[in-house]
């Protein structure tokens, strides 16, 4: 029998480092395993950008089309693999086939696709497409010139999709118990946030010494990006062998794993299909609001991304410039997410419960987006504010920065309220509702709400031509999708509140039914002391 965990905190441990020290053994390697997804995850996400966004004849607006034409099917097809393994081994194996997946292809485009790139690309047809297409088009047109950068960024966007939310997530909400939730799930946090940091660092450092590592003869672009897929498959390998021993070392104690919940998640097995998934979507109110939530922030993060890369694009052309401020950005966003972890996530669940940390996010990006909106047009288009407030109108620079700005808080509120609440939401469910509803929301919803986004930026090119040209309409459509979003969020949170009180009460009479019968055995003990 598990040992009970609502023994009080003092003050600042409540605060910073509310676990017992029984619980290190298993909090410890989970943070550990977080902190390695989560820094590949960081570090291909400025790769990704780089090698697409900087090449020749393309820009940011080739982004929405990626997501739209291959992102959103490639989710599809790596979902329904997902759960045809699922189906078939068990999620340890599952979770070694698609990271063998993932290093196996980062390996080949380091050793092969990208080396030959020149020779893979087809700039001549590119070329004879781009006199046939709109203007608004040449972003699909670069889409299919730098295929290779094409796949690099959908594996590299698929990765968070599926090692760190679908496959990590998934495994934290089978192993983790609801009290252990409210108070580890914020702390995960911090090893997720510290790893930006970290990658951000690390990528600078390899822009700024990599010509100092022996590569035989490989040089230029080419040597950093072979010393960052070095990074990847290191990280991949520990995450690995620190997964492996949670198994065999930690999981095994009943202690730390109820092997009840084990039972329940094997027989669920054999039923899981994308279809059953969703099918629980259409069935479930208390999903649906949790799918409104996703799309809508994905939705809303990509019409405001797109713009900013946009305009970090004019400002840092050369792939090594862009690369390096994005780098900043991403260690910016490393350390407020830390920091929010520390302080916010975990004491706003325990302290205001989960609708108003969850409102959170949403907030937030309403503050920033409508505040780097509102300033890129005054920049952009003059207006009158610009006479009392000149710095406004100074330079390009100013809103590019502003814009990192937005980015580096929107992103630290999603990497710790966002994401803590989303998956504590999980925690009350089934174990096979957990299952079939994740694999929808985290596989193909994240990706529908990043299509979602893409489509609007598609309409709007094909309209106007530019990124610069749609922006006004970019900035009522992201109004009226965090209005559907708070409203959504609002809705969960009744639920949740429900479905967690109704736990606590069963958990409450299971208690007394032990206590009545303890006292029963002390009773009849006794009775039969007398008798004797």
């Amino acid at each position: 029998m598990s040992k009970s965990v609502e023994t009080n905190f003092g003050k600042w441990q409540s605060i910073l480092w509310p676990v017992h020290r029984s619980e290190l053994k298993k909090l410890v390697p989970m943070l550990l395993i977080f902190f390695f997804i989560s820094f590949n995850y960081n570090v291909l996400r400025t790769m990704k950008d780089s090698l697409i966004v900087t090449a020749k004849s393309s820009g940011a607006e080739v982004i929405p089309f990626i997501k739209v034409w291959v992102m959103f099917p490639m989710a599809i097809a790596l979902t329904a693999l997902y759960t045809y393994l699922a189906n078939k081994w068990s999620r340890e194996q599952v979770f070694y086939m698609i990271m063998g997946l993932f290093l196996g292809f980062f390996t080949l485009f380091a050793c092969v696709l990208y080396p030959l790139r020149d020779a893979l690309h087809p700039h001549a047809f590119a070329d004879w497409l781009q006199t046939q297409v709109p203007e608004g088009l040449n972003g699909f047109v670069a889409m299919i010139r730098y295929w290779t950068f094409t796949s690099f960024y959908v594996m590299a966007e698929l990765w968070s999709c599926l090692m760190l939310f679908t496959l990590f997530w998934g495994f934290a909400n089978q192993v983790t118990r609801v009290n252990e939730a409210k108070r580890f799930y914020g702390l995960f946090g911090i090893g997720a946030n510290f790893s930006g940091i970290i990658a951000g660092l690390c990528s600078m450092s390899l822009i700024s010494y990599g010509h100092l590592v022996p590569l035989f003869n490989i040089a230029g672009e080419e040597r950093w990006l072979f010393l960052q897929i070095g990074m990847l498959l290191i990280s991949g390998g520990i995450t690995v062998a620190l997964f492996r021993w949670m198994h065999t070392e930690i999981l095994t104690d009943p202690e730390y794993y109820d092997p009840s919940q084990a039972k329940a998640d094997a027989k669920i097995k054999g039923k899981l299909s994308l279809r059953a998934s969703f099918a629980y979507l259409a069935k479930s109110r208390y999903l649906l609001c949790l799918t409104v939530i996703v799309i809508s922030y994905n939705v809303v993060i990509n019409l405001v991304e797109v713009l900013w890369k946009h305009q970090v694009r004019e400002l840092y052309p050369s792939s090594a410039d862009y690369t390096f401020y994005m780098n900043q950005v991403m260690t910016a966003i490393g350390f407020v997410a830390t920091m929010t972890s520390l302080f916010v996530s975990g004491n706003c669940i325990r302290r205001f419960g989960w609708t108003k940390t969850a409102m959170i996010t949403p907030i937030t990006l309403l503050i920033t987006s409508v505040l780097f909106f509102y300033l890129f047009f005054c920049q952009r288009y003059e207006l009158g504010l610009n006479t009392l407030f000149p710095i406004l109108a100074a330079t390009p620079a100013f809103v590019v920065h502003l814009g990192s700005l937005q980015n580096v808080l929107s992103r630290a509120a999603k990497y710790t309220v966002f994401d803590a609440t989303k998956e504590l939401a999980f925690v009350p469910l089934s174990a096979e509702c957990k299952l079939k509803g994740k694999a929808a929301i985290d596989g193909v919803c994240s990706r529908l709400g990043k299509s979602g986004g893409s489509i609007i930026h598609q309409l709007l090119l094909v309209s106007f031509s530019s990124v610069v040209g749609s922006a006004p309409y970019l900035a009522i459509s992201l109004l009226a999708i965090i209005g559907l979003w708070l409203v959504a969020t609002s809705a969960l949170g009744r639920q949740f509140q429900e479905l967690t009180e109704e736990d606590q009460a069963g958990a409450q009479r299971v208690d007394l039914i032990s206590q009545d019968q303890v006292l029963g055995e002390d009773s009849a003990l006794q009775e039969h002391q007398a008798a004797v």
